[in-house]
């Protein structure tokens, strides 16, 4: 029996040391060691989500929503320490005698520098090893944090950039009538590629660390799901519209974007249609598609073709993307804003981006935010705009 034990902790050993090789130096997209990881990611999430149940308004959910990707990361340390600690302990069985004389050198060894006094006689070789993995799992996780980090770092960047050009929460039509409304609609072509650039880093780093999932941005309006969302929306606009006048660089910036959204979804496990229909249903109404470019034309964004022209083709881009970016603003519980689906776990409503007034020499004062139906906080379902 004592060998059988022997036997299962040789197994959890190699096992969880396959996990954090694949985890920390190795990360593959949904690899099968990569599992364990990915199980305490979602274990960790269930638990902040469903105590920010009880907090109310959508600022004190991310306050408490804040902290889960550190203690994700810290839980999968915790996680592999303890199952190297069962495995080793099991392996002593055999040379101790009995699990309480193995337990305490086993932590002993695997947690400290330390020996600690064991009945039986435990096996040197097997204490060595747990020694040397304990300060090894540590080491790895202490050079994995620079990495995590400067992944993040780069991810938000582009997303505090976006606030003075779509605001907050970050809105795609609101996007084009800003850029129409202080005629910088030249900046568009590069405002695109950059974002095409940033897909592309995104879907690589959150598939080979699916951890940054969970790392939600600094500000409480800012997210990196709805920044996706705005640009991709503005792009598809902007082609559905001006067919003829669009910049290329909209369509190389949709591919990427959708094209990481289902490299994201395929490390999550979440099924998606791969090749969609243009004519396939979505949630967005052609109610709202058309309030928005009401809201383009007040702002002064010419268009090539009217809302009902527009709105197949528009719709035929976002079928690409729409039920996937909604999933994940839900799963990562994004700022409730318009066009980017239902919160599960929020209770108000979405949230229009707020414009600021634009002042002019000679106490000259005037409000960019568009009065009447056109105005972004008419949309359906939406509440006042957040606190400045």
């Amino acid at each position: 029996m004592a060998w059988v034990a022997f036997a299962a902790g040789l197994a959890l050993v190699v096992c969880t040391g396959v996990a954090v090789l694949f985890t920390l130096v190795l990360p593959r997209a949904r690899s099968g060691p990569q599992r364990l990881s990915i199980a305490v990611n979602r274990a960790v999430r269930l638990v902040f989500v469903g105590a920010s149940h009880f907090v109310g308004p959508y600022e004190r959910v991310d306050a408490m929503l804040s902290p889960v990707g550190p203690v994700a990361v810290l839980v999968q340390l915790v996680v592999w320490l303890g199952l190297f600690f069962v495995g080793f302990t099991l392996m002593q069985l055999p040379f101790t005698g009995s699990l309480g004389s193995a337990a305490p050198g086993t932590g002993a060894s695997l947690f400290t520098v330390g020996l600690a006094r064991t009945g039986g006689t435990p096996n040197s070789f097997i204490t060595i090893v747990a020694a040397g993995t304990g300060a090894i799992v540590v080491a790895l996780q202490i050079g994995y944090l620079p990495a995590i980090y400067s992944a993040f770092a780069r991810r938000e960047a582009l997303v505090t950039m976006l606030e003075s050009r779509s605001g907050i929460p970050a809105w795609g039509p609101e996007l084009l009538a800003r850029h129409r409304l202080v005629r910088i609609t030249d900046t568009l072509p590069g405002l695109y590629r950059e974002w095409e650039v940033w897909a592309a880093e995104v879907s690589e780093s959150h598939t080979s660390y699916p951890v940054l999932l969970l790392f939600r941005s600094p500000e409480t309006w800012y997210s990196w799901v709805l920044a996706m969302i705005a640009v991709l929306d503005a792009a598809a606009m902007q082609l559905a519209l001006n067919p003829d006048t669009a910049p290329s660089e909209a369509r190389l910036c949709l591919r990427m974007g959708f094209t990481a959204l289902r490299r994201i979804a395929t490390s999550m496990g979440w099924p998606y249609d791969p090749d969609p229909l243009p004519e396939a249903p979505i949630t967005l109404t052609f109610e709202e598609f058309s309030h928005a470019v009401d809201l383009l034309h007040d702002a002064g964004f010419g268009t090539e073709r009217s809302a009902p022209e527009a709105w197949p083709h528009f719709r035929g881009w976002r079928v690409n993307y729409e039920a996937l970016a909604y999933r994940l603003a839900d799963r990562t519980v994004a700022p409730p804003a318009p066009w980017s689906g239902p919160r599960r776990h929020l209770r108000a409503g979405a949230v229009a981006p707020a414009r600021p007034s634009h002042r002019a020499p000679g106490g000259t004062t005037s409000s960019h935010r568009l009065a009447g139906r056109t105005d972004p906080a008419a949309l359906p379902g939406a509440a006042g705009p957040p606190p400045a």
